[in-house]
């Protein structure tokens, strides 16, 4: 889903240039090797599903899982609100660390950049709310290359949430190279 751009009959008091009603998805994958980053988001309205998701998702630890508030420094949440949801399982204490350390710092850093470069403007933060899902590799062991690469994945899952990316052509052109760090399919 891409952005819609409402116009000046905006009923919810919203500035004119709001740019989402529903939601905006995006992804980023940045490095390599087991500090890698990827990154999953959406952002959408406080009042609507990506509103309800993000209260369910921190109301709603699973074993291994529980989401959480990203924050600049203690006491001070990245604006717009944003839910960290780790997608690996906690598998040992300095995996932890490095999730809920350089991994969510990362995060919050990220968010704050979109926020000043734009791409999420600034009089909706208090409207909206972002989920990050974020990968951490339980073999991960470099703080800062983890924090480094979970600010940019963060920062570009919003940037090519707000401009609806990949176009189509780079998704069809894709289809006959596919491939991720864990598999490359064979050849057509």
């Amino acid at each position: 889903m891409g952005h819609l751009i409402c116009g000046a009959s905006n009923h919810r008091g919203r500035p004119e240039s709001w740019h989402d009603t529903h939601m905006q998805i995006g992804e980023a994958f940045i490095g390599v090797g087991a500090e890698a980053a990827h990154v999953n988001t959406i952002l959408g309205d406080r009042s609507g599903p990506v509103g309800a998701a993000w209260a369910t998702g921190l109301a709603t630890p699973s074993s291994g899982h529980a989401a959480f508030v990203a924050v600049l420094q203690p006491g001070v949440p990245v604006q717009p609100m944003t839910l960290f949801v780790n997608k690996a399982e906690i598998a040992h204490g300095d995996h932890g660390t490095l999730t809920w350390g350089p991994a969510q710092a990362g995060v919050a850093a990220g968010v704050a950049d979109a926020v000043a470069d734009g791409l999420i403007e600034a009089t909706s933060v208090a409207l909206q709310c972002l989920i990050a899902a974020v990968w951490v590799n339980p073999e991960a062991s470099d703080a800062d290359l983890v924090f480094v690469n979970n600010r940019k994945a963060t920062h570009d899952a919003i940037a090519n949430g707000r401009r609806n990316e990949p176009d189509l052509r780079t998704v069809l052109d894709a289809r006959d190279d596919v491939f991720n760090p864990y598999y490359r399919a064979p050849s057509k």
